[in-house]
């Protein structure tokens, strides 16, 4: 009997062992990597726009003194994507940020609607990042020169719903401090949201006042800064894993955003 006992003594630890070693070897998510992909993707397609317009003299670079002869417009990123073969590509890179910024809008307010207990800030981000994402899709299928309106409307969209939800989203990283990440997640994101801020006020200053090529270089600096915020998502994402749970019963039934909303935590301490 003691025999006995002892042989399941040694299993219940053996897999204790195993369940903790699991664990420890899994500390991060695979969704970690989606706001990755998207800061990497955008900026590199963006960059490549930029470079194809200046091969082409669409555009005059970015660090030129002052405009060269033959050199048609100032580097703005709406003016690089405005004639093809850059607006193709203008295109097709605005359209799958504009997607990627949706899921990552959705998957971040599923992560924090358990754990907020007034709703309305997180929806108020979830609101303001879907807006920003579909002023991405005016902004890259209507170009400058053929629809000027719309896609003004959709650059209005984008700066300005973005810039909102960079601040709701830091004021959220704050207050719900996940894994007491908040203040190592939260500081940045703030700095990052009054970097935007101020890009977007410089910006309009100098447009107004006629200095195209430092309101091009504010302008590049405001979207890289905002794709950077987006990264930092990572952080908070490496912890959660999500699940879309389908079943033939209706008893059983699930809706999709209560199947979402149960996404599973990563314990990393748990044994």
């Amino acid at each position: 009997m003691k025999a006995d006992i002892a042989e399941v003594l040694r299993n219940v630890a053996a897999l204790v062992q195993t369940q903790g070693t699991g664990m420890d070897g899994k500390k991060c998510s695979i969704w970690m990597f989606l706001p990755l992909v998207f800061t990497l993707f955008t900026s590199a397609g963006l960059w490549i726009v930029y470079f194809i317009a200046v091969e082409d003299d669409k555009i005059f670079p970015l660090n030129s003194a002052e405009r060269k002869p033959g050199v048609k417009h100032a580097p703005y990123i709406s003016i690089a994507g405005d004639e093809p073969p850059a607006s193709c590509v203008f295109s097709q890179v605005m359209n799958m940020a504009a997607f990627l910024a949706l899921v990552v809008a959705v998957l971040r307010f599923i992560q924090l609607k358990p754990k907020v207990l007034n709703p309305w800030l997180n929806i108020s981000g979830l609101v303001a990042l879907c807006l920003a994402s579909f002023g991405m899709t005016l902004l890259g299928n209507f170009q400058l020169t053929n629809d000027e309106e719309i896609h003004n409307v959709g650059t209005s969209l984008t700066f300005g719903f973005g810039t909102l939800a960079c601040w709701i989203q830091a004021a959220l990283t704050l207050k719900v401090n996940i894994k007491n990440e908040g203040r190592k997640v939260g500081i940045p994101r703030v700095i990052l949201s009054a970097s935007v801020t101020l890009c977007v006020v410089l910006y309009f200053i100098l447009m107004a006042q006629g200095i195209h090529l430092y309101a091009a270089r504010v302008q590049w600096g405001l979207v890289m800064c905002f794709l950077s915020y987006f990264g930092t998502f990572a952080v908070e994402f490496r912890h959660y894993r999500y699940e879309i749970v389908c079943s033939e019963h209706q008893e059983t039934f699930l809706s999709f955003s209560e199947s979402l909303s149960e996404a599973s935590e990563y314990q990393t301490d748990q044994v």
